[in-house]
């Protein structure tokens, strides 16, 4: 088979073109001879990097015969940018390819942000008008057999490597198309990571470790971007090798290591409507997949009712991950949700669910210079006439913030000894710290 940069070069005529301005005329040249010649349908028959490693050969062979003055770092930086205009995302993947950036953010052609260690910053590329910012909106919604318009002017999508898309187009947002991206870590944290970046401290890793081996049922909570995932996917490293884990999504993002997992994706209905499939739907089938531990990536709506019931019904060791800014607004959260069901059951029927159902909260939190630390282990206690009663086990207390702006502070033990200690001791579970008042946990 002749290779695309030799069919290119073949392909190409004589001419020379005449004086060009700067490097964008030689980008929108380029790119235009290289989008007419290429075989596209050929390129995808083609691994990621290999098909980047194609169009890059036909990229230097196109600037070397057609714009023989474009050389040294100049003819580099243009061949990069074409290349990443037709095999990529355009100006910002190389954003996309830096592994320290979280998220990149498009608010307008002329305004493109990234976020790097939880703090944002401006980046220094441009796309050339709203037209190109939709190019690339339609190369990603394409992949999935989406389409975004002002019929649709909404969008979620993943990228192949798994990161968050959202779009939203005019006349929703009157500007520009906006673009959101949240990037997908190939390298998963460990809790022992966590550890080292101060998320969690030696203490209270051993004792969440403890927690899910237990088969404690766990809710992480937290605001968006504070880490609730990541903090999940390190918890589920200490789930038993030999037990059927079943995960269910909206989209994929867990990423476990046993052996015996089984995962399952939401799906947004159609372009006709058609075709939805809930994480309700996707809970209320895992019941039926005879799991052991259920993982929910995050409980959105009704589907809280059924993880409620699975917790309640023999189903222990549940994890899942909710949208909140404390333990307290985490169980109200819940309780809301629950009523989304459908199901016309008093308040307190509710709460009384939720009190025998989940055992330990734990509350993440991006503080104000940026870090992301959990800031309360929160045990559910039971009920006390008709409130769900709570008790911290660990709580951070922050003493100020330094010269350099880093928030200063401890994440220490209460000192209470939880009621889930003694099933500790029946899973023969012992901490070395000795973390609480009793010193029973030796």
């Amino acid at each position: 088979m002749t290779q695309p940069w030799h069919q290119l070069r073949n392909s190409l005529n004589n001419s020379r073109l005449a004086t060009l301005e700067n490097d964008t005329d030689y980008e929108d040249l380029l790119h235009q001879r290289l989008i007419r010649e290429l075989d596209e349908n050929a390129l995808r028959g083609f691994e990621p990097d290999q098909r980047r490693d194609l169009v890059e050969r036909a990229a230097r062979t196109v600037a070397a015969d057609v714009f023989p003055q474009l050389v040294g770092d100049g003819k580099e930086e243009v061949v990069a940018r074409v290349v990443d205009e037709i095999v990529g995302l355009g100006p910002i993947e190389p954003l996309l390819r830096d592994a320290s950036i979280s998220e990149v953010m498009v608010n307008a052609p002329d305004e493109v942000y990234y976020e790097r260690d939880g703090v944002i910053y401006e980046a220094d590329v441009v796309f050339r008008d709203d037209a190109h910012v939709m190019r690339v909106i339609d190369r990603i919604v394409a992949t999935i057999g989406r389409h975004v318009d002002e019929a649709s002017p909404m969008v979620d999508a993943r990228l192949q490597d798994g990161s968050r898309v959202n779009v939203i187009i005019p006349p929703l947002v009157p500007k520009s198309p906006v673009l959101t991206i949240r990037k997908f870590r190939q390298d998963r944290l460990t809790l022992d990571d966590l550890c080292s970046i101060g998320t969690v401290t030696p203490e209270m890793g051993e004792l969440l470790a403890a927690c899910v081996k237990a088969k404690l049922n766990i809710v992480v909570s937290g605001g968006t971007g504070t880490g609730k995932t990541t903090l999940l996917n390190a918890l589920s490293a200490f789930l038993g090798q030999r037990e059927r884990i079943v995960t269910i999504e909206d989209p994929l993002e867990l990423k476990l290591q046993q052996r015996h997992v089984i995962s399952l994706e939401a799906r947004p209905p159609s372009v006709e409507g058609k075709g939805e499939v809930t994480q309700r739907e996707l809970v209320r089938n895992a019941l039926r997949m005879r799991p052991d531990r259920i993982l929910v990536g995050e409980v959105r709506g009704a589907e809280a009712f059924d993880m409620l019931q699975a917790m309640n019904t023999g189903h222990e060791g549940s994890l899942t991950t909710v949208h909140a800014n404390s333990p307290r607004d985490a169980l109200g959260r819940i309780e809301q949700m629950v009523m989304m069901a459908g199901f016309d059951l008093p308040i307190a029927a509710i709460r009384e669910q939720m009190a025998s159902a989940l055992h330990v909260i734990i509350q993440i939190a991006r503080l104000a210079d940026g870090t992301r630390r959990v800031v309360h282990l929160t045990e559910v206690a039971g009920m006390e006439g008709a409130l769900v009663t709570l008790q911290d086990i660990f709580s951070f207390r922050q003493a100020g913030i330094d010269a350099d702006g880093r928030v200063l502070g401890d994440l220490k033990p209460t000192g209470i000894r939880p009621a889930f200690a003694d099933r500790l001791a029946a899973y023969g579970i012992g901490l070395e710290h000795d973390i609480f008042d009793t010193g029973r946990w030796r």
